[in-house]
């Protein structure tokens, strides 16, 4: 039997119930076209809800506690196993085209990151860049969200070999000259955008692995729709905040909720006592500014941004087609983590591991393989990536992969293969470092040296509004929960070799 290809396909900080099939209030076809070939997987997972760890963990196969970059601001180190290395030892080509964000934004001479400055703007670095980078053999990568300063690598090289030599008009300062006031509607065209970029340069590695009869681990890695709120036009308004169902905090809702929480509705909070170095927390910080139009606003353009993603999403998938290889590609597309645009009073991110944040889009396409036009509530964490990937590929799991194999359950085999998640967030030694332990109904959050915490029933309670921590009815269930999840906690401690010896 022939090997199968590998096409991983990511957005960044997408919302669960942003797919078109599910929610008739945002169009999304090419995911849609996704949902009727594959099987979606309702209680998917990530294993923290930002960027740098879960991506991490998503080529490792381990949590961000065992791989080492658990925060944002770190660095996976290069001495960590991916799988594509795996991939490479067993003739498979790979590549990675979009965002990476293994690495930080700063570099140091201990921790030196190519993703930081200057090097992130070193031109002449990324035309000779041919380095194998994190077990991806080729790699061609930018940093910027919309219209951050970031924008350089080889998206920046793209745009002037298009012949676009004005790109710094459409990013802000110091590399560009955009207004900061400009909200919303981005005046880049879109032939110039990198989702053309990624889906270009995606297709044409397709294109050179089918000419050359190459297995693949191909990651197409896109941007969106992580803010600020910026999209091309028609994109902008293709969405009306009047028609669309804008989240709003339920008065009162985080009176039993631990203090942070709280505090993102005041107008002007201190969160002092949750720093010990000199970095900040994401999230940390009032939130009672955004008001219900402006949040409208932001879910409009947020949509917007999925829908022109999809588009792109689209000329892959039509490029698989194209060149005769989709029946022996398995295709994912999920995201990184999810995104708050009011739920709860919250927006964009943080330590609020609520379903809108850390559950996620999942759909797995295989034809004749993943069942078509299914829908699973089989739990899945994007550390089963790895593992799973090389269980289809046929090669062997490494030892340092702590994620589970779910190759039998993505071919309806197999009902589960995991009974609950993990999902951590560390952004502090001490102040801030949390672990939340999911199974079929409940959900349990600890706090590190703190007695507060948060016990949600999903099944009698989905939007997660009656915290039952300090519910003297619900002791037993927390305490049983609690032993559940250090039984988790020792369950996912990865074995380096066998025992080979009594002694």
């Amino acid at each position: 039997m022939k090997k199968p290809n590998v096409l991983l396909i990511t957005s960044d900080q997408q919302h669960w119930n942003t797919i078109g099939a599910f929610n008739e209030e945002i169009s999304t076809p090419h995911l849609d076209r996704l949902v009727r070939e594959g099987t979606t997987f309702t209680r998917a997972y990530c294993p923290n809800p930002t960027c740098t760890p879960t991506r991490a963990s998503i080529i490792t196969g381990a949590y961000p506690s065992q791989h080492g970059a658990y925060s944002l601001g770190t660095k996976l180190l290069e001495d960590r196993h991916t799988v594509g290395e795996d991939f490479l030892d067993a003739d498979y080509r790979t590549a990675l085209i979009g965002k990476a964000h293994f690495q930080p934004l700063a570099s140091t001479e201990e921790y030196p990151s190519v993703e930081a400055y200057p090097t992130l703007q070193d031109f002449d670095f990324w035309k000779q860049y041919d380095d194998t980078f994190y077990g991806f053999e080729h790699v061609e990568l930018a940093r910027n969200h919309t219209n951050e300063a970031h924008v350089g690598q080889h998206y920046a090289l793209w745009m002037e070999k298009k012949g676009c030599h004005n790109w710094r008009d459409y990013f802000l300062p110091p590399t560009g000259t955009m207004d900061r006031s400009e909200k919303y509607h981005w005046a880049i065209p879109e032939k110039y955008h990198y989702n053309t970029w990624i889906a270009e340069r995606t297709n044409s590695m397709l294109a050179e692995y089918k000419e050359n009869d190459e297995n693949f681990f191909l990651w197409a890695s896109f941007f969106d729709p992580h803010p600020p709120y910026l999209v091309p036009e028609p994109w902008d308004t293709m969405y009306d905040p009047d028609d669309l169902t804008v989240p709003k905090a339920i008065p009162n809702e985080h009176e039993h909720n631990p203090p942070h929480f709280k505090m993102t509705q005041e107008e002007n909070p201190d969160f002092s006592d949750y720093r010990e170095t000199q970095f900040g927390n994401i999230g940390y910080h009032s939130h009672a500014h955004i008001s219900d139009e402006e949040a409208g606003e932001n879910m409009a353009v947020y949509y917007g941004m999925i829908s022109m993603m999809d588009k792109y999403i689209g000329k892959i998938l039509d490029q698989l087609d194209h060149l005769g290889l989709a029946d022996n590609t398995i295709v994912v597309f999920t995201t990184d983590h999810g995104h708050f645009f009011g739920q709860h009073g919250l927006h964009d991110k943080g330590g609020f591991h609520y379903e809108d944040l850390i559950k996620l889009p999942f759909i797995v396409r295989y034809p004749g393989h993943v069942p078509a036009g299914q829908s699973s509530a089989s739990m899945q964490s994007l550390v089963d990536l790895a593992p799973t990937f090389l269980r289809f590929a046929g090669l062997d799991i490494p030892r340092t992969m702590t994620g589970v194999d779910q190759s039998e359950v993505w071919l309806g085999q197999q009902e589960e293969a995991r009974d609950h998640i993990i999902c951590e967030f560390r952004k502090q030694p001490t102040k801030v470092h949390q672990k939340t332990f999911v199974d079929k109904r409940y959900k349990l959050t600890v706090y590190y040296n703190q007695k507060y915490g948060e016990l949600f029933d999903l099944e009698n309670d989905p939007n997660e509004l009656n915290n039952l921590w300090d519910d003297a009815n619900y002791l037993t269930l927390k305490s049983e929960l609690l032993l559940k999840y250090v039984w988790a906690e020792l369950g996912k401690e990865p074995l380096a070799m066998p025992r080979i010896s009594g002694a």
